[in-house]
């Protein structure tokens, strides 16, 4: 199975790496991702802490979050099912790249 990661291939992704230390210096790469790391943390706190506050809130207001629960629940499973209807229809023609 060949993974592919926003339709870039794995020689794409090696010339991407190759100008990367070219440009930053192996030394800095470190950082860099110690620093990327940090910002996507802060993102995922900052919409964890939106989404908590909604629900604090829509439950002192009385509205019932359930409904939303249980919505997302059902287009998960959905989007499941649909996934396995199209690889089983697909499976026969797949090619090996």
């Amino acid at each position: 199975m060949n993974s592919i990661l926003l339709f870039i291939s794995g020689p794409e992704i090696m010339v991407i790496m190759l100008i990367v230390v070219m440009v930053f210096g192996a030394d800095k790469i470190p950082e860099i991702a110690r620093g990327l790391g940090k910002g996507m943390r802060q993102v995922k706190d900052a919409t964890n802490d939106i989404k908590k506050e909604i629900k604090e809130s829509s439950e002192k207001q009385g509205i019932d979050t359930s409904v939303a629960d249980d919505l997302s629940k059902g287009a998960s499973e959905e989007f499941k099912r649909v996934k396995q209807d199209i690889d089983d229809i697909t499976g026969p023609i797949k090619r090996n790249l």
